[in-house]
C-alpha cells in the first residue's frame, strides 16, 4: 500500500517539500492551503512533471482537510513567517493558535499519523501540537536541528575548502539564536576543526550559524528560507517511511528522564534515532562541560516561550 504524505501550508517550504517528496515515486502527496487555487495550481503543476522525471508520485491540492484523512504523516508547515527585524519569538501566539487549529483538523482525520512540525517558534509549536493531539511524545518532533547543524556544516566546509560530506558536526539546543554548535566534537575528515580553522573563524561562524535563518530572511525581504528546511523535512520523513532509524537532530520531547541530559519535560534540538514509530529514543552525546552549559540556557529559553504559552488569555497550553 503507497504511503500518504500531507503537507499543511503550500507556501514556498511546503511546495518545495512536495518536489521532494514527489522524486521518491512512492508516495501520495496532499498539498493544504486556505488559499484558494493556490495548493491545487501547484499540485497540478507538480504532478504534471512526473513523466519527465519518471516518478509515480499522486499529488492533490486543496483548500479542505477530507483529503487528507488517513495520512501516515503529516507536516504542518503553515505559520505567519518571519519577516526582517522579526524574531522567532515575536510569532509565538499567533502561531501558536495556528498550529492548534491545523492539528485538531489532523487528528481528527489521521489519528494514527505522525506529526512533524516546522512552524516557528518551533521547539514551543511542538509543545502546542502535543497538548492538542493527545499523542504520544514519540509521533510529535520537530525539524530543527538537521537544519541548524547543515548551515553550520555548509560553513565549515567553505572555510576549509572541504566537501560538506566531511564534515561532521551537531547543532543541538532550542532553534533559535541561542543553539549549540558542539564544537569539542566537530571534525572534518576525523581531523578536529580547531586543527584546521582558526578558533576566530570558528567563533564567526558560530555566530553566523545561529543568525542563519535571519540572514536569509535579510536578502530575500518577502521571505524565508525553503530550500533547506524542506530538504531536511524530507530527510525525516524517509527515516519513518523506510524505517531506517538515522541518528537526526531534531525537536524531541525529553520526557521525564531528561533524555540524558537533565533537562525534563521540554521539547529540545537532540540527536534522537528516527524509525516507523518516530522518535525511537534519544541519544545521549558526550558533552563538554561549557557545551552541557549552554544547552540548558538554550532550554531555559525555550522553557520561558512554554510557560508564556501558559499565560495568553485564554491559555494556549494548560497551566500548572
Amino acid at each position: 500500500m503507497r504511503r500518504k504524505v500531507t503537507i499543511v501550508g503550500a507556501g514556498q517550504t511546503g511546495a518545495t517539500l512536495a518536489h521532494w517528496l514527489a522524486l521518491r515515486g512512492d508516495v501520495d502527496i496532499v498539498l493544504y492551503d486556505i488559499v484558494e487555487g493556490m495548493p491545487q495550481g501547484k499540485a497540478l503543476d507538480l504532478q504534471e512533471a512526473m513523466p519527465i522525471i519518471g516518478s509515480d508520485a499522486r499529488i492533490v491540492g486543496t483548500n479542505g482537510w477530507e483529503e487528507t484523512a488517513n495520512s501516515d504523516i503529516v507536516v504542518i508547515t503553515s505559520g505567519l513567517p518571519r519577516k526582517p527585524g522579526m524574531s522567532r519569538d515575536d510569532l509565538l501566539k499567533v502561531n501558536a493558535e495556528i498550529v492548534g487549529s491545523c492539528t485538531k483538523e489532523v487528528v481528527a482525520r489521521s489519528p494514527n499519523s505522525i506529526l512533524i512540525l516546522l512552524t516557528n517558534p518551533l521547539d514551543a509549536m511542538c509543545h502546542v501540537a502535543l497538548h492538542v493531539s493527545g499523542f504520544e511524545p514519540r509521533r510529535v518532533f520537530g525539524q530543527a536541528g538537521i537544519l541548524d547543524t547543515a548551515r553550520f556544516r555548509t560553513f565549515l566546509a567553505l572555510e576549509a575548502n572541504a566537501s560538506v560530506t566531511d564534515v561532521n558536526a551537531y547543532v543541538l539546543g532550542g532553534h533559535g539564536d541561542d543553539m549549540v554548535p558542539l564544537l569539542g566534537s566537530t571534525n572534518i575528515g576525523g581531523v578536529p576543526v580547531e586543527k584546521l580553522i582558526p578558533p576566530e573563524r570558528i567563533a564567526a561562524i558560530v555566530e553566523r550559524t545561529r543568525k542563519g535563518g535571519g540572514e536569509i530572511v535579510s536578502l530575500l525581504k518577502t521571505g524565508s528560507a525553503y530550500y533547506a528546511p524542506s530538504a531536511a523535512l524530507a530527510q525525516m520523513i524517509d527515516s519513518v517511511l523506510n524505517d531506517r532509524k538515522r541518528i537526526l537532530p531534531c525537536s524531541v520531547y525529553t520526557g521525564k528522564n531528561g533524555g540524558g541530559y537533565g533537562i525534563d519535560d521540554l521539547y529540545l534540538g537532540l540527536p534522537a534515532v528516527i524509525g516507523a514509530s518516530g522518535v525511537e529514543k534519544i541519544v545521549s552525546v558526550e558533552l563538554t562541560p561549557a557545551e552541557q552549559e549552554a544547552l540548558h540556557r538554550s532550554a531555559e529559553s525555550v522553557r520561558n516561550l512554554v510557560e508564556a504559552l501558559k499565560g495568553f488569555d485564554p491559555p494556549l497550553l494548560p497551566r500548572d
